[in-house]
């Protein structure tokens, strides 16, 4: 399903979706290949507070949540925050060419499949920008945080 809605002027992607992810579920296992081309596990991030962040370079709102994760990775990581960004684009250049301009030093991978991306749907993601916090045993405590409440849930969880 290819959908564009327009929200206060912001675009929304939609992905069509069948999977139900929900706040208490254990994160469902995402390998897919990094910048390098060699993959990389969701899993390997298991003792971390780490947010998974669904994303593309095409999509504006996408972009500006990078600016405010950069914050949040600078401010936390050295405490135990780790990022796993996962880009829907469905070419290499324009997904690595954000990742320099927007200064994104964490974990990225890369679902090619574009608007058919298995990873996207295992998580029921139905539009883009989308996150799930999870705990550092890999359970989801929160989706689609945002701002305030997502700092003060990573404080609480780094504790």
């Amino acid at each position: 399903m290819k959908n564009l809605f327009l929200l206060l002027g912001l675009s929304f992607i939609v992905i069509s979706s069948h999977a139900q992810v929900k706040v208490g579920n254990m994160a469902p296992e995402i390998t897919l290949p990094g910048i390098d081309g060699n993959p990389i596990r969701l899993s390997d991030t298991k003792g971390k507070v780490v947010i998974v962040d669904f994303w593309a370079s095409w999509c504006a709102p996408c972009r500006y949540n990078n600016g405010l994760l950069v914050k949040l990775y600078k401010k936390f990581h050295s405490k135990g925050l780790e990022i796993f960004g996962v880009s829907v684009d469905d070419q290499q250049s324009p997904w690595k060419e954000a990742i320099r301009k927007d200064k994104l030093q964490w974990i990225q991978v890369n679902d090619k499949q574009g608007w058919d991306a298995a990873s996207a749907a295992n998580y029921g993601v139905v539009a883009i920008p989308a996150s799930f916090l999870l705990d550092r045993s890999g359970q989801i405590v929160a989706v689609d945080l945002t701002g305030k409440d997502l700092e003060k849930q990573i404080s609480a969880l780094l504790k």
